[in-house]
């Protein structure tokens, strides 16, 4: 069978090449169609875009029944083209109240998994209005109903319905409101809803009689003015969307404040305490108390909402004030390293194991990794109701989470990001003066010697606490459940681990051919008493390359397995698609990875060379021999996203995904100190395997990525251009002198590493471009470090120095596209680049490889001389008529 869809193009009425402009002098000739507005891909990558998703899945907390909670496929631009405020690093929809371009689920389908494992008959939830947009679905602990927001589809005419509260009940499907506008309409923009107890929910909504929003003065009160006269350090990376004046001060606190009401299955509800901006209210595992946090002023403008002054209280749910756990105040000057912390009391939390007690942690060295202090971190617990806080256990190293057990057995994490050292400790919760005893202790970088992460299921009192097990020699044991990651790939399993011995017991795992199953849910009934592997039950999903992920009970003893789910291929045209995990070297003798993916009925042998995209994004170690280590499954489904380069393989392409680039810094070298040095090491590497596999022309190799894969593309173009035709930038940060304090993996200043910063940014080498570059950005791009000017400045650049460029700013769109119309175009320039400069690329060279200008980690050396020549293709975007 051969391969159908590259098509080399005639030329575009327009078009410059490197010879020239097709229009003369005309800076910005524009391209044929582009002044039509948005374009739409080639119907065989638009088909798989538009195929229905396959719905998510949540299981009961009884296990006994399963949601399927359906999607839909992209949103039109009318979505995300709704009113939209910028506050605090977040995007709020001023109409619904809610966060802006929130995706949703259409629909909801109920099956119950019967006594012989297998699903009775679909049942469709009913009740709710056409055209839901659903949201934060969430089980009773009982797991009889379950509660969701809805909002109701914008009629165009009028104010919208805010959002309501509804529930179901899974054994008739049938939904109803529980509470909705106009008393008690719904504020999910901090925090949203939760259960108290099987039939109670806490809620947080809309103050009544809040009035209208506040207006921006005509004229101003008087300067901005932002003062750092007491000489603090503060160092903060670009956050975006941050409060500018006491305008967006007002308006920020107007929207997220919400009032707390308790509200009863029968519709029963009770506002209780004062409106403020709460972030979390969660009730205590018996329901006697509520944990409050809520934010207050002085707000900031340099750091988003997290940082602001929070205060965390205990209240009873009438609304009664118990006692102040901490009052935080705010937060601007905590250190730009990831091994830095909050001063105070941080992530204080209910215990899972106990009915009413909290747990917190406080930084002893201030929060500060610079500061040598033993321990760095203590974890108390301290009953809701009374009593002293006690110290559970102080780290050496930064702590980074606890699992609770019971009162013989806890499990809490330190890691510190400098050394990528990670640790597992065992406590006795019950008794503090017992020495906690480490478990684990390994490099985080290290996959083959990750043991897999506790199992947890519900305990009698509703919460999940790490699952307990006796083996046949009656010994306590954990269920670690690993990814198995090894020289031949991802390969899954579940071991029972002996608490006291450390001896492991394999009770399952992935077959290590065709196909790739890993545990999905362990369906456990709701208890204390510790399980045993005889009467274990779990559900799994099963995948390979060209069958979609389907989900099977399995049951012990036999390890019987029924499968309960048939979902079909999303993508037939691609089911006969060939992906291989292929390992190579690089020159340092690093090994490296990437998956490979041909399209279906390709021969080699037969078709010889195709035109072929590499997509990367470049990630740090410390390790070398970490770094070489093997990531992924070659049998793991090739799952297809909106944006995905896999969508090529429709049009004949090879693509080679995901190649790894490790910049790599042992000791005390920092990676990004031989960044460019290794970057174009990796490349060279690729390009020369896919080569010398006979499945790519070396003439016809574009490279791209999004986001800090924009960022590799750019300095690939300029440091190693005879690799490749051309590349393709997608939401890309070019001058890291815009990101002084930090960016990626990288800790250090501008300041600090001066000559890193400008060495690693494209922008101060636009001028040595000489291969075509597509410049892609969502004109309302949130990330930090890749504001949208990052793209403008570069492409102004590029066209300053003749560069082959085009940049195209996708309006409305943020890091990542959502809007279909966008995705399409998107596509669309992607596919028209590709056609363009890799199908129609001049030229061959699968010989032996050329000779890469790689500079010696500086950023300097000169690139090939090539291409001299192009100018901008402008977008001629028309007016949206749905705006």
């Amino acid at each position: 069978m051969g391969i159908h869809g590259v098509q080399r193009l005639a030329p575009i009425a327009g078009m410059e090449s490197a010879a020239g402009s097709a229009t003369g002098g005309n800076n910005s000739a524009r391209v044929q169609g582009a002044e039509n507005g948005y374009q739409l891909p080639a119907e065989e990558i638009r088909a798989i875009v538009d195929a229905p998703p396959t719905p998510s899945l949540s299981f009961s907390p009884n296990k006994d029944h399963i949601l399927y909670l359906q999607r839909r496929s992209l949103p039109p631009l009318s979505d995300i083209a709704r009113a939209e405020l910028k506050l605090a690093g977040m995007r709020i929809d001023p109409e619904y109240n809610t966060r802006s371009r929130m995706s949703f689920y259409t629909g909801i389908n109920i099956h119950k998994v019967l006594d012989n494992n297998t699903l009775g008959e679909e049942l469709v939830m009913t009740g709710v209005p056409e055209g839901s947009r659903i949201n934060y679905c969430c089980w009773s602990p009982d797991g009889r109903h379950f509660a969701f927001s809805v909002r109701e589809a914008d009629q165009g005419e009028g104010p919208v319905t805010l959002p309501s509260l509804w529930v179901a009940a899974v054994e008739t499907g049938k939904a109803r409101q529980l509470l909705g506008a106009p008393e008690y309409a719904l504020n999910t923009i901090l925090d949203q809803f939760s259960w108290i107890d099987d039939t109670t929910l806490v809620v947080c909504t809309i103050p009544q009689g809040r009035g209208a929003p506040p207006k921006k003065p005509l004229t101003p009160a008087g300067p901005k003015i932002q003062s750092n006269e007491e000489k603090a350090v503060m160092q903060n990376r670009t956050y975006q969307d941050l409060l500018k004046d006491s305008h967006d001060e007002n308006l920020f606190e107007y929207y997220a404040t919400s009032q707390i009401v308790i509200v009863s299955l029968d519709g029963r509800a009770q506002r209780i305490g004062s409106p403020a901006l709460y972030v979390d209210v969660e009730a205590s595992p018996d329901g006697r108390f509520l944990l409050v946090e809520f934010l207050h002023r002085p707000y900031s403008f340099i750091v988003t909402s997290g940082r602001f002054p929070k205060r965390v209280e205990v209240w009873r749910p009438s609304g009664e004030i118990v006692k102040e756990i901490c009052d935080l105040p705010l937060a601007e000057d905590i250190p730009i390293s990831f091994d830095s912390a909050r001063k105070g009391r941080r992530s204080v939390n209910w215990r899972s194991d106990k009915p009413a007690s909290l747990y917190w942690v406080e930084a002893l060295d201030g929060g500060d990794p610079k500061n040598e202090v033993s321990p760095r971190d203590i974890v108390y617990t301290e009953p809701a109701d009374g009593g002293s806080p006690q110290v559970v256990a102080g780290t050496d190293l930064r702590f980074q989470g606890i699992y609770w057990g019971d009162d013989d057995l806890a499990l809490l994490y330190d890691y510190w990001y400098k050394t990528r050292k990670t640790r597992t400790w065992i406590l006795t919760p019950g008794n503090p003066e017992k020495e906690k005893r480490i478990l684990f202790e390994r490099s985080s970088e290290d996959v083959y010697g990750d043991p897999g992460s506790p199992v947890k299921r519900q305990s009698s009192i509703g919460t999940y606490v790490v699952a307990q097990f006796r083996n046949s020699a009656g010994k306590k044991c954990l269920l670690l459940d690993g990814y198995g990651a090894s020289p031949a790939g991802n390969v899954p399993f579940l071991d029972l681990l002996d608490i006291e011995t450390g001896e492991k017991e394999r009770i399952w795992q992935s077959v290590k051919e065709k196909y790739y199953e890993n545990m999905a849910v362990l369906m456990a009934p709701k208890g204390d008493e510790d399980l045993t592997v005889d009467n274990l039950k779990i559900v799994i999903s099963r995948e390979s390359q060209t069958e979609p992920p389907q989900y099977y009970i399995v049951c012990w003893p036999e390890k019987r397995e029924t499968q309960i789910t048939n979902f079909p291929h999303p993508y037939p045209q691609l089911k006969d698609l060939k992906k291989e995990i292929i390992r190579y070297a690089r020159s340092d003798g690093v090994q490296l990875t990437a998956t490979l993916y041909t399209p279906p009925g390709y021969d080699p042998a037969k078709d010889g060379p195709r035109p072929t995209l590499m997509w990367a994004y470049p990630r740090e170690f410390k390790s070398k021999d970490n770094a070489s280590q093997m990531r992924g499954s070659p049998f793991a489904f090739a799952g297809i996203g909106s944006t995905s380069p896999l969508l090529w393989l429709a049009k004949g392409f090879t693509i080679l995904d995901g190649p790894t680039m490790p910049i790599v810094g042992e000791g005390d070298e920092e990676p990004n100190e031989r960044y460019v040095e290794q970057l174009v090491a990796s490349a060279q590497a690729a390009v020369d395997e896919v080569v010398k596999r006979g499945i790519a022309d070396r003439s016809k190799i574009a490279v791209g990525g999004h986001s800090y894969g924009a960022f590799m593309t750019a300095n690939l173009l300029i440091h190693a251009s005879d690799l490749f035709s051309c590349g393709i930038a997608r939401s890309g940060a070019y001058n890291r002198t815009l990101t002084p304090f930090g960016f990626q993996a990288e800790e250090r200043t501008l300041w600090q590493a001066q000559k890193t910063y400008i060495d690693m940014s494209p922008y101060m080498y636009a001028d040595r471009v000489k291969k075509p570059i597509l410049l892609i950005h969502g004109d309302e791009d949130n990330n930090a470090g890749t504001m949208t000017m990052q793209s403008e400045r570069f492409f102004s650049a590029l066209k300053g120095h003749g560069a082959l460029t085009r940049l195209v700013l996708l309006p409305l769109e943020s890091h990542g596209y959502q809007g279909r119309e966008s995705v399409m175009h998107c596509l669309w320039e992607m596919d028209r680049w590709l056609q363009t400069h890799c199908v129609n690329a001049s030229g061959s060279t699968s010989g032996p490889a050329s000779q890469t200008d790689a500079p010696s980690g500086t950023g300097g050396g000169s690139a090939p001389e090539c291409a001299p020549t192009a100018r901008k293709f402008a977008c001629g975007f028309g007016p949206l008529s749905s705006l």
